[in-house]
């Protein structure tokens, strides 16, 4: 899954597996149904969102929230850390310019 960083709302947001970041949206994800679930912050309806290439779990979504105070959150998506793996834009040294099949034949 690929992360927009000027998406991102909150760096400072957590979740009970510890730090996680609030986006304003998400790419990649299919949405699941939606589930009332009493989160550290309230009880919330949410909906878990999972990566569309191997379906695992990354996060969830808020649809809507109880407490006036909580919803900023509605209509945002929460991405934990620990589900998250880095992937640098390393450049292969190794890889070579080539003429297509085609141009060489």
């Amino acid at each position: 899954m690929r992360m927009d960083l000027g998406g991102m709302t909150d760096l400072s947001f957590s979740c009970n597996r510890g730090r996680a970041y609030l986006f304003n949206n998400a790419v990649n994800v299919s949405v699941g149904p939606t589930e009332e679930r009493l989160m550290i912050s309230g009880m919330h309806t949410i909906s878990d969102i999972f990566c569309c290439c191997c379906g695992q779990i990354l996060g969830w979504k808020y649809v809507t929230a109880s407490d006036d105070s909580q919803k900023f959150k509605e209509g945002k998506f929460v991405l934990e850390r620990w589900r998250i793996v880095e992937v640098t834009n390393e450049v292969n040294q190794d890889a070579q310019l080539s003429l297509s099949d085609a141009a060489n034949a």
